[in-house]
């Protein structure tokens, strides 16, 4: 299965110091081996999934799209578009995604 980090996710990664790097290096394999883990979001962020995870006493979210059901396995792709604490966390990953469609609408 391919990863596709997108710019924001691998921006706060490697802002991140070593330990949560590390630490979230593990989630992306956990997601990778059960895609269907997160929780599943509706309206706005429909198709986008979260998942929680602790590191140091802080609860981190990692958004993340999972392949579609039926794609072929060549194309088994998983974007993993943001990481970070709760505080604004959904109000910027709306206006990421927002961003990503409006520049994949272009001329």
């Amino acid at each position: 299965m391919k990863m596709n980090f997108k710019r924001p996710f691998a921006q706060y990664v490697k802002k991140a110091h070593k330990p949560l790097q590390l630490a979230i290096a593990d989630e992306v394999d956990v997601i990778c081996e059960a895609p269907h883990i997160g929780e599943a979001k509706v309206g706005d962020l429909s198709g986008i999934r979260v998942h929680k995870f602790r590191f140091n006493r802080q609860e981190y979210l990692l958004a993340y799209r999972p392949p579609q059901k039926d794609a072929p396995v060549e194309f088994l792709i998983i974007d993993f578009y943001q990481v970070g604490v709760h505080e604004n966390f959904y109000a910027e990953l709306k206006q990421d995604l927002r961003q990503e469609k409006t520049q994949g609408e272009g001329p």
